[in-house]
């Protein structure tokens, strides 16, 4: 099995970073750079950045915002937000993005997508989809997932990779901010009907989650958001755990835990006090990412 990337998920919100529940409720974080120079020193895969406020206020992406976020992140970030058209999508390219994010855009100007593909790549446009069961099917919503538009998740998930989507952000409306784990039939519901990588998001509550989306699933990449805001090393800690599930992930950085134990919800416990005396003494490099 290739190693599965984890992916931190900013929901930003008047210029903030928040934490996202139902699509409905959000809580202040904390500024949005700060939050991107931790997640980068601590070892996440990637980075993505969305801005709800852009698109509901009608406007295009916050590029002051943008830049000086760039600037802490050593990482691949993504951006999505209030993405207008080639020029907008050119201007975060410039700032740092490596991908941009797409999601009312894909809906009501499908076509942008191929003459994106054609002048960036297929690798640097990332469809978002944001997606909530609706009876016995998913149907994707636009509009910071408020409205429906009468699609069936997997049937839009295959148009927009023939349109030339290189990458597909899949949020579970139903999940978003309940901690109680990722949407496994809705990620299979796309997985299936595409052969692009597709992102799952949406769910985690604890590490145990992230290891049953990517067993039991064929998500390329598993994200989230709340997850990582508040606890220190917080990337480290759920890659620690996964591998010693035997999950594979990139884990490269100097702080490991490779010895630890976890409790039941996946929080480290702590060593005995011997251990603790011992580090007292040990160096440990300055890491540079």
């Amino acid at each position: 099995m290739l190693k599965k990337r984890i992916i931190a998920c900013m929901t930003v919100k008047d210029n903030i970073v928040v934490q996202s529940i139902g699509f409905k409720q959000y809580l202040p974080v904390g500024r949005l750079a700060v939050a991107i120079e931790f997640l980068s020193q601590w070892g996440i895969d990637e980075i993505a950045i969305l801005d709800i406020s852009a698109t509901a206020e009608k406007r295009g992406p916050n590029f002051k915002l943008i830049a000086q976020a760039a600037k802490k992140c050593f990482t691949p970030l993504a951006v999505g937000g209030g993405i207008r058209d080639i020029a907008d999508m050119r201007k975060l390219n410039q700032l740092g993005a490596e991908k941009i994010i797409i999601n009312n855009l894909a809906l009501s100007q499908g076509e942008i997508i191929k003459k994106a593909a054609e002048i960036f790549g297929s690798q640097f446009i990332v469809v978002s989809i944001d997606a909530k069961k609706v009876g016995g099917t998913y149907e994707v919503f636009s509009d910071g997932g408020q409205k429906p538009i009468g699609l069936e998740v997997g049937v839009f998930a295959r148009k927009v990779e023939q349109l030339g989507a290189g990458e597909i952000f899949l949020n579970s409306i139903d999940q978003d901010g309940s901690k109680k784990g990722f949407d496994l039939r809705l990620i299979d519901a796309v997985v299936s009907k595409v052969t692009v990588p597709v992102i799952a998001c949406g769910g985690a509550g604890e590490p145990d989650h992230f290891r049953e989306a990517i067993i039991k699933t064929k998500a390329s990449a598993i994200a989230a958001g709340n997850f990582f805001h508040f606890t220190e090393h917080s990337p480290i800690v759920l890659k620690s755990f996964l591998k010693s599930t035997r999950v594979p992930v990139r884990l490269e950085t100097y702080a490991q835990y490779n010895d630890a134990t976890f409790d039941r919800s996946g929080r480290l416990q702590k060593r005995p006090e011997q251990y603790l005396n011992t580090l007292r003494f040990t160096y440990l490099p300055e890491e540079i990412i």
